[in-house]
């Protein structure tokens, strides 16, 4: 009897455990930079998503026709087309934080004195060729920095999606956003698995159970609200992409 009671008792420890490894992961979106002193896609948010802990920072890169990366969400700076205009005069402007327009490279050369792991969104360009040669200066530039076991890669474009899984080291997880992929196409394309919308993922709430069956993973963003993070939580997803990281941190630690 005695050791029917350990037995079962382990048993119950071991349960709780994978439930709290079950739990989804919190990635900044676009760093956490609702913060003071921050603001979006800035170095600053990403060291504040480090300074709180959040297993991952996410952020978007641009190139720039004289082939500096820029990171930066939308595809204008201050009126100045990030595709059109050469790296000096897009630099020029500054982010909401008084902080000058990072280049990929000042921002992975801070990143690799930090723990949080990295989530890099290529944003789609105007043509295949750019992008063929975005998707290579990102990769190299990792590398560079020692950092390709610490970032992931994240696109909307089905050919950048392709090209990472074809350029990237054995491993690499890249995972596709544009919601019109279905998880036996990702899983047929090699892709790490889907990063879509809370909209697209409320449409289709069956994908994450057969994401899990194929060995593939499932990100939600942008998930702000209680009840919308709560949700995801209750689905199993593997992790949550947030503008409100501690928010959802003491979600997950609370349950409240």
């Amino acid at each position: 009897m005695k050791k029917k009671a350990l037995f079962m008792a382990a048993a119950i420890l071991a349960g709780v455990g994978a439930l709290q490894a079950a739990q989804p992961k919190v990635i900044a979106h676009r760093g956490y930079w609702n913060t003071k002193g921050a603001s979006q896609n800035s170095i600053r948010s990403l060291v504040k998503a480090d300074s709180i802990g959040c297993y991952a920072s996410e952020f978007d890169v641009w190139m720039t026709p004289d082939g500096e990366m820029i990171v930066n969400h939308d595809p204008t700076i201050s009126g100045v087309e990030i595709q059109n205009n050469l790296a000096a005069d897009v630099r020029k402007k500054k982010l909401d934080n008084g902080e000058v327009v990072p280049t990929l490279d000042e921002y992975l050369a801070q990143a690799a004195k930090l723990k949080t792991r990295l989530v890099l969104e290529l944003k789609t360009h105007d043509s295949r060729a750019r992008e063929r040669a975005a998707v290579k200066k990102t990769l190299d530039l990792v590398k560079k920095y020692g950092l390709e076991d610490r970032t992931d890669y994240i696109v909307f474009s089905k050919d950048a999606f392709k090209e990472y899984i074809k350029q990237a080291p054995k491993g690499t997880k890249v995972y596709f956003l544009n919601g019109d992929y279905t998880p036996a196409q990702i899983k047929f394309s090699k892709g790490a698995g889907i990063d879509y919308s809370l909209k697209v993922m409320k449409k289709h709430p069956e994908w994450i159970k057969e994401c899990h069956n194929k060995g593939l993973e499932v990100n939600v963003w942008t998930v702000n609200e209680p009840e919308d993070m709560k949700w995801c939580i209750e689905q199993g997803v593997d992790y949550i992409t947030t503008n409100e990281p501690e928010r959802l941190q003491k979600m997950l630690k609370t349950g409240k």
